[in-house]
């Protein structure tokens, strides 16, 4: 077991109260990380803020250097980053490979930003006058990481704060804190200055209620639970901070009548059981055109049966635990409550028991039919391998079905027919469709909620803006004095 350290202004910091991080498929203690204090709280915001008048001062090249810099540098230790991130999260070797990969890409992504963040020459009003439009850091950015994807939220964060000019404090969620601490090993390596990059461990009712509460940061942006990113709002507004907020999802599946339904199950697996279906995009309820029901719920519960449950640092296991037990627990709550509402699990539908799941937090991959749009299992986010499927009469049934939810952060729809194809992309309440294709965006898209899934976005240009602020300049001279 290792003792891991907080990074503040530069230094490692021991602090107390020490948290135990536990891997989920076996629940050992692998690290113990600390509770950051007060003093320790205030200490990395006072820091972060010195530190950014510095970092911003440097030119969008010599920062876009630092980013290029840290990617080569995870390269290198890539083997390590997979190897911990599948320790503390529980997801399979495979998948923890392609976290560390895709979240090294918004540092090389962001980094080609160095010459690229622009202002504005403005048409004046009055003669002898330049009328500018001028991007400016918003300062201190605090970045509150989920636990399901922690190495690629803490880089997604990381990349545009810098090249933009801020500095940023990471508050790690309490379950995976290793991974993003053992990335800013790396910082000063990469030429990151001291207090440019933060991380505090510790609860998230206590460390993070106290970095949003302060007036220091410009910026909060949140990756998580809609509870939590709503009391992160009313803190931020006493203060007036900018937020971004990603808080989940509840994605619709939309099967019509006239896809490659083949394509279409393979499609709808992989997008519910990628990391073991702790994703925010993830198909979430499946709805199916009832001329294809038959068909795909037979192909689809046949590989649902077969998919490998098992220990993720093991070659061919496709699903790992859960993260934790809680999450567990409220897995087997919804399925549960599900079933006595009347729903049927076609396959799985309980906590997997004996032999290697005596030790961790297993759930069986889970098909329910006989699902009623009014279940509680439609609406609140279940976060695991489990598929609600109901039927529907029309493509406006469907779409009907599909808005019918407090969130709107991503939907699939797989059909053939272009008039349906944009029709669903003016009707459908979401940020982000994926047409007959499967779950991932890309770094250069914007990955946006629409309702309770969220305020602000991420990637992108547009997610870029975040971490900005604009300051008009109005400039007046005289011709003849010069």
């Amino acid at each position: 077991m290792d003792a891991y350290q907080m990074y503040i202004n530069g230094d490692w910091v021991s602090g107390s109260d020490p948290l135990e991080v536990l891997n989920p498929a076996t629940e050992e203690v692998v690290a113990t990380v600390p509770s950051a204090s007060e003093g320790e709280i205030q200490r990395a915001l006072e820091g972060s803020k010195e530190a950014q008048k510095g970092w911003s001062r440097l030119t969008g090249v010599e920062r876009g250097n630092v980013l290029r810099k840290w990617a080569e540098l995870i390269d290198q230790h890539r083997d390590e980053f997979a190897q911990l991130l599948s320790k503390e999260v529980g997801k399979p070797l495979a998948e923890a490979y392609g976290e560390v990969d895709f979240g090294n890409t918004w540092f090389r992504y962001y980094a080609e930003f160095d010459r690229r963040i622009d202002g504005d020459i403005l048409a004046p009003d009055h003669p002898n006058e330049q009328l500018w439009i001028i991007p400016c850091p918003v300062g201190v950015v605090v970045g509150i990481i989920a636990w399901n994807f922690p190495f690629a939220l803490a880089i997604r964060k990381i990349a545009p704060a810098l090249i933009a000019g801020n500095s940023i404090i990471l508050k790690p969620h309490e379950d995976t804190p290793l991974s993003e601490l053992a990335l800013v090993k790396l910082a000063a390596e990469a030429g990151v200055p001291p207090g440019v990059v933060n991380v505090l461990t510790g609860p998230g009712e206590t460390v993070g209620e106290a970095l949003v509460k302060s007036p220091i940061p410009g910026l909060i942006s949140f990756t998580g639970s809609v509870p939590t990113g709503k009391r992160i709002a009313q803190v931020a507004a006493e203060n007036v901070t900018a937020i971004s907020l990603e808080m989940g999802g509840k994605a619709p599946f939309i099967v019509m009548d006239d896809c490659d339904v083949e394509t279409a199950v393979d499609t709808a697996i992989i997008s519910r059981i990628i990391n073991c279906g702790q994703i925010c995009i993830a198909n979430e309820r499946t709805y199916l055109h009832k001329s294809i029901a038959d068909q795909f719920l037979e192909r689809f519960v046949e590989k649902m049966k077969a998919i490998n449950v098992g220990n993720p640092l093991k070659e061919g296991t496709q699903i790992g635990p859960k993260v934790n037990r809680e999450e567990l627990e409220k897995v087997d709550r919804f399925v549960e409550e599900a079933k006595s509402q009347g729903a049927r699990a076609l396959t799985g539908g309980r906590v997997l028991k004996g032999g290697d799941y005596d030790r961790g937090y297993w759930y069986e991959p889970t098909v329910l039919v006989d699902v009623k749009q009014d279940m509680d299992i439609m609406h609140k986010e279940i976060f695991g391998p489990v598929v609600p499927v109901m039927t529907f009469d029309s493509f406006e049934q469907g779409i009907e079905l599909a808005n019918d939810s407090n969130y709107g952060l991503a939907g699939f729809l797989f059909t053939n027919d272009m008039n349906r194809i944009m029709v669903a992309i003016r009707d459908l309440e979401i940020g982000e469709l994926y047409i007959n294709r499967g779950i991932g965006e890309s770094i250069h898209g914007y990955h946006i909620g629409w309702k309770q899934s969220g305020i602000g976005g991420d990637d992108g240009k547009y997610g870029l803006e975040h971490y900005l602020r604009r300051k008009t300049v109005y400039l007046k001279y005289n011709p003849e004095m010069g």
